[in-house]
């Protein structure tokens, strides 16, 4: 009997002592994690900002698939919510609280396994890498006596939700960069183009060198139809003069449709021409411009495959409805192909 109170004498102790060293350890908690992330930083934000894109990189919802998402009437940006109830991850509710395109604050209210509130928040940094950014993902909050008995129990908050975070960073960087590579090449075939005037610079380099030099020379028509109050009436295109595959050179100009003939300064390297409506054989390209070369090379085999002939007086040329300067997603960017073509002639052999 004695050795029974003993017993439940020291059971106490060690009781009260393990509540002691419970109660003892932290309040609050802060928890981290930050990667770099090669996608520009408002395409990043797009994914964050959305809490419908949430599921596609979330690493709990990975571990409970079943699990029964809500969204609120507001998805994006301040005030947008969901909440969630799942047998692995619990029941909870997220509510963005601020948004820019560096910063993102939420609110987040756990109601089971157990009831508390947490602060979840986002950085995103312009990384020294071009087309970079450093992503910070965290989450901080107060622990009660209860929920600091479990963490104990689970090796901590750091343990606890850090490698979930990485995960969560990892599947958001994966499906950034596989959207970001997204592409579709469609075949339009024959087709109308109006023609008109427009202003041009031209220049020859290597076939790989065009991009290049044509992305000096459309800031150059800007500035000067800036200057000189010309607004232009057309998307940007580039004109192939000339394709030579056996020296692997090129002469082509960038052109900026405008509503008249505008007469440039003598000796000026922009000029005025002006383009005859003609039949066309049209291609679209949706996604980045790497993939223009499969959609040429697309182009001329339909061409070939219908025996469609190619107007050899005409050049063929190449226009951007959606560039990178409104819309830095590469798989947002459109593009169209124009290759002159002799209506209801027979090809050549």
């Amino acid at each position: 009997m004695r050795i029974l109170k003993y017993l439940i004498f020291l059971f106490l102790i060690v009781t009260i002592g393990f509540a002691i060293y419970i109660a003892i350890q932290p309040d609050n908690y802060k928890v981290t994690r930050t990667t770099v992330i090669n996608a520009p930083q408002s395409v990043l934000y797009n994914y964050i900002n959305d809490t419908k894109e949430w599921p596609n990189w979330d690493p709990w919802y990975e571990k409970d698939p079943n699990a029964q998402l809500r969204y609120g009437e507001k998805t994006k940006g301040v005030g947008a919510t969901y909440s969630w109830n799942g047998e692995f991850i619990g029941k909870g509710k997220i509510k963005t609280t601020y948004s820019t395109i560096d910063s993102i604050s939420q609110n987040i209210h756990f109601i089971s396994p157990y009831e508390s509130s947490a602060h979840d928040f986002w950085k995103l940094e312009p990384s020294n890498q071009q087309d970079a950014t450093i992503v910070t993902w965290g989450i901080e909050g107060e622990l009660g006596f209860m929920e600091k008995a479990v963490m104990l129990f689970q090796g901590g908050m750091e343990n606890n939700i850090g490698p979930d975070f990485e995960r969560g960073l990892k599947k958001l960087d994966s499906l950034v960069i596989a959207d970001m590579k997204k592409y579709s090449i469609s075949l339009i075939g024959k087709t109308e183009y109006g023609g008109g005037y427009y202003l041009y610079q031209t220049a020859s380099s290597k076939q790989n060198e065009v991009n290049l030099a044509t992305n000096k020379m459309f800031p150059e028509l800007g500035a000067f139809m800036e200057q000189n109050y010309i607004s232009p009436s057309g998307t940007p295109f580039t004109l192939f003069e000339e394709w030579d595959d056996t020296n692997n050179t090129a002469i082509f100009s960038a052109c900026i449709p405008v509503k008249e003939k505008i007469m440039t300064p003598p000796g000026s390297m922009i000029l005025c021409g002006y383009m005859e409506p003609g039949v066309y054989f049209k291609t679209i390209l949706k996604g980045d411009y790497v993939n223009m070369d499969e959609a040429w090379s697309k182009t001329r085999e339909a061409i070939k495959k219908n025996e469609i002939a190619i107007d050899p007086a005409r050049d063929a040329f190449e226009t951007y409805i959606k560039s990178p300067d409104e819309y830095p997603n590469p798989a947002d960017l459109l593009s169209e192909i124009y290759i002159p073509i002799i209506e209801n002639a027979e090809r050549p052999d």
